[in-house]
């Protein structure tokens, strides 16, 4: 089947202007819904009509009204699409224009009652993809001429769908690949951080394994430390992507409970500090107590990241974490004197899987830590942002709601 509409030559000159005018909406179309006022607008100046709906096919045997405006008489009949249904069953069912008259009543006392209806086809391609549907209440008839010119319009809405529908299929062909693209750049993610520390683990348990070497007790445990190592970096590289795909799919659960923060940051100073007797740390509670609502674990779970970034990529920095607070927030700082990141790179730390380029291959990362740190300060309602300037630094900036100021306890 194909859109056929007569030669305009019969059109007068405000007509052609009209149907000119709706052809440049539908070649300029962005939003179907504005682009079909524009034309219903355009086309009420040279066509008379009091309601019209645009019905579509859904299924073979299921049609649904997709549009719908009342521009003349009976305007609250625009929500009530019903009178419409029998023109556009009649027109999809015969494939073809359908005039008819239909008094319902008195029309002497009710022009309501005498309704003329026009139904046409909307062709797209060789499909009959809907019907276009136009009322006047008590007259005048559509003559053969309202019908012509009702052709155009039908057929320049038809190429309005058809351009929305071609919009649409490269959208979602466009989503399908970049879908695609992010799966494929996962799983090569996934894969070379996985491949590291199990090659390591791999490699020194068979070289512990071989028959034919004879390792004395220093190497042993020497590559038996190794493997453990690269066991824990193998279980919490798992543990982050699990953590990243909870916290982006909303299912990472949180146990909040009233938390005092700058009893946390204490406490994790000091366990730092366990761990590492050379780390230089700094930290200036300028506001105690402080409490907000927290689950303190996960909380816990950014703080040791951000302190474990500042002496992986800062080592001789002294890392320096300040507490304050900002209108109604607490306001969390952690800083360093390292090298600091490009500014080109610093919209984009805090996106899944990015590393910033040209690190020292020796450091090693998932590019997970961040992304998580900002998915668990979003979940708590607050924010992080970082700040740097190359080669003189970073600065972190954590701001959380404060529960209660007031309250001088310990959580």
């Amino acid at each position: 089947m194909t859109n056929k509409v007569r030669d305009p030559e019969n059109l007068d000159a405000q007509e052609l202007d009209a149907i000119y005018a709706i052809s440049r909406v539908v070649t300029r179309a962005s939003e179907l819904e504005a682009s079909l006022d524009e034309i219903i607008g355009i086309a009420r100046t040279v066509f008379i009509f009091d309601n019209v709906v645009l019905y579509v096919h859904q299924q073979a045997d299921r049609f649904e009204p997709s549009y719908a405006r009342a521009i003349g008489r009976g305007r609250n009949s625009e929500s009530d699409l019903a009178w419409g249904e029998p023109i556009a069953k009649d027109v999809l069912e015969k494939e073809k224009i359908v005039v008819r008259q239909e008094i319902t009543g008195d029309f002497t006392k009710d022009r309501m009652k005498d309704r003329y209806f026009l139904g046409l086809p909307l062709v797209s391609g060789d499909q009959n993809a809907g019907a276009l549907v136009f009322v006047r209440y008590g007259g005048p008839q559509f003559t053969p001429e309202h019908t012509h010119l009702a052709e155009y319009i039908a057929g320049h809405i038809a190429q309005l769908y058809e351009h929305g529908n071609l919009v649409t299929q490269l959208s979602r062909l466009e989503a399908e690949r970049q879908l695609e693209r992010l799966q494929d750049d996962f799983v090569a993610t996934v894969s070379h951080e996985l491949r590291t520390p199990l090659g390591f683990i791999k490699g020194y348990a068979t070289s512990l394994l071989r028959d034919d070497a004879n390792w004395d007790q220093d190497t042993r445990r020497e590559f038996l430390t190794i493997i453990d190592e690269e066991t824990d970096r193998l279980k919490e590289l798992i543990d982050n992507l699990l953590d990243s795909s909870r916290l982006q799919s909303g299912t990472l659960r949180m146990d909040f409970q009233p938390v005092r923060i700058d009893t946390m940051l204490r406490d994790l100073t000091l366990r730092a500090r366990s761990f590492d007797e050379d780390l230089n740390i700094e930290v200036n509670l300028e506001t105690s107590p402080l409490k907000v609502q927290a689950d303190p674990t996960r909380l816990a779970q950014v703080f040791d990241n951000l302190i474990s970034n500042a002496v992986k990529y800062a080592p001789d920095s002294t890392v320096k974490i300040t507490l304050s607070t900002h209108d109604d927030h607490a306001h969390i700082e952690f800083s360093d004197q390292g090298p600091g990141i490009p500014a080109e790179d610093l919209p984009n730390i805090f996106t899944r899987f990015f590393r910033v380029p040209n690190q020292s291959r020796s450091i090693r990362g998932s590019g997970l830590g961040l992304f998580i740190c900002r998915r668990i300060i979003h979940a708590h309602q607050g924010e992080i942002t970082a700040e740097s300037n190359y080669g003189e630094g970073t600065t972190f900036h954590i701001y959380l709601p404060i529960m209660n100021h007031e309250s001088g306890e310990d959580s």
